[in-house]
């Protein structure tokens, strides 16, 4: 597989992978009509999407319809811009764990195969009002519950930067999709590393916001202690604008937080040019790949050249978490599955590795439970301590580049660890505490793998968190750099 830079972009190139910032200017400008633009990415995904398998369903002639109502607007505001339609005429894709109404929602999995949603998401009626185009809704690993988007029941996705690896998960459809330019952006979960995962392995951006910062009805929950609704985008600056318009109070979600939303976009427009950064060295920059150390040290070194302070903090009850917040998630999901009516109902339609961990949750003791939210609040506590002397704990997002489809552990110095501890132990640490966790693009393997750059934030000030990742992501063209499918 070859890659393209953006000096040798063609118009194909750089409609493909444009910022929503970008293509907004161009519809606005009537240099692209959005039906112009929703055939651009449907021709894409009819001719790329059977290498990826980045989708479950495609909305085509709904999509078209949408552009075509898209498309009257504009040529009625004659070039004006208004106020909260921010999207319109952007084609966008969403995780198929979140409901669309008429249109089927799988969650990855064989028990769900025929539901079809009577109503939307809370996040899918934003993304409406906001003038979205829905192309469809992408590949995941089944009931979101995995790292690997190794779908036995639709078939794996493909990482667009080496086919014959992973695209992380459980959002990988989303995020191969976005990298390969299928999508403009699209909407993700994130229980244990979700979005942050696939985003790192694909080199695109990932944002998980705070616990309750956005509202998560409507999508199928996993376990709701930890479950988060987040973007996927090319860039820093669209995450920052998804965000603003998914965040906020949901009445329809007892878990949303009546936390005042602020103007994200308009965050990122102040300079900052100076801020602190904490590296918990003993557990997040322990055991890592080679090439993904140099990549996230030489990151930090330019932070640090950009305004960064960087000081060594101490998250005592850090490694003990891992644990707990398996017990948590173990449970949680059992017993969801079997409220829904799923498990052990339909125990012979899930996969093996899902149905196993159905299993174990079954076996979660509750002292084991109460140990781990009692755990939940110390260390919570922890990280909210390390945030009055640091903006934002910085660590690499993997601790390894994508590894090939089918691996089930992976050589870190010599030793061989389970890819699912390898992946979630840099991730699930902020599901567990509920802070806002950011992926940015730091860089690439000699083999042109990406590498990806986690930071995270205090509660509630994802401001913050945007700023320092634009400081990073200005400082290289790691965006400019984009697999090119043959």
């Amino acid at each position: 597989m070859t890659r393209v830079s953006r000096g040798t972009m063609t118009r194909e190139d750089s409609l493909s992978f444009a910022t929503i910032e970008e293509l907004g200017a161009l519809l606005v400008k009537r240099k692209v009509s959005p039906v112009e633009l929703t055939k651009h990415f449907l021709r894409r995904i009819e001719k790329y999407n059977p290498q990826l398998n980045a989708f479950l369903t495609v909305t085509a002639e709904d999509a078209l319809a949408a552009a075509r109502r898209a498309e009257k607007e504009l040529i009625h505001r004659r070039g004006s811009s208004r106020p909260g339609r921010p999207l319109l005429g952007i084609p966008i894709t969403l995780k198929d764990n979140i409901w669309t109404r008429g249109i089927r929602t799988t969650a990855g999995s064989k028990v769900l195969r025929d539901f079809v949603p009577s109503e939307d998401a809370t996040v899918v009626r934003k993304l409406a009002r906001a003038g979205a185009i829905l192309l469809g809704k992408t590949n995941l690993h089944e009931f979101a519950y995995g790292i690997t988007t190794n779908n036995v029941h639709y078939g794996a996705t493909h990482n667009p930067w080496a086919l014959e690896r992973i695209p992380g998960g459980s959002s990988g459809g989303s995020a191969a999709a976005i990298a390969a330019g299928l999508t403009v952006a699209s909407i993700g979960t994130d229980t244990g590393g979700s979005i942050r995962i696939p985003a790192a392995m694909c080199g695109i951006v990932g944002l998980k916001p705070t616990f309750g910062r956005v509202s998560v009805f409507g999508t199928i929950p996993l376990a709701p202690s930890f479950d988060h609704v987040g973007p996927l985008a090319h860039s820093v600056t669209d995450a920052a604008t998804l965000l603003g318009l998914l965040a906020g109070r949901d009445p329809l979600d007892p878990t949303s937080s009546v936390r005042r939303v602020e103007d994200y976009s308009a965050a990122l427009r102040k300079p900052l040019r100076k801020f602190r950064l904490g590296r918990a060295g003993d557990y997040f920059w322990k055991k890592l790949d080679g090439e993904v150390r140099h990549a996230t040290e030489a990151a930090v070194r330019d932070l640090e050249k950009h305004g960064a302070t960087v000081r060594e903090i101490s998250l005592p009850h850090l490694s003990d978490s891992v644990e707990a917040a398996t017990n948590i998630s173990l449970a949680e999901t059992r017993y969801g599955h079997e409220v829904a009516g799923y498990f052990p109902a339909h125990a012979d339609e899930y996969s093996d590795d899902v149905r196993g961990r159905m299993e174990a949750g079954e076996k979660v003791l509750a002292t084991q439970y109460l140990a781990g939210v009692d755990l939940q609040k110390r260390l919570r506590a922890e990280f909210d301590a390390a945030f009055q002397d640091v903006d934002a704990i910085v660590a690499p997002t993997a601790t390894i580049p994508a590894p090939p489809i089918g691996a089930d552990h992976v050589e870190i110095g010599g030793e061989q660890v389970p890819l699912r501890a390898a992946l979630l132990g840099m991730n699930r640490p902020a599901n567990f505490t509920g802070h806002p966790a950011i992926s940015v693009p730091c860089g690439f393997t000699r083999g042109g793998l990406p590498i990806g750059l986690q930071l995270i934030g205090r509660s509630f000030d994802e401001s913050t968190l945007l700023r320092i990742a634009l400081v990073y992501e200005r400082t290289h063209n790691w965006r400019d750099r984009h697999p090119k499918l043959d």
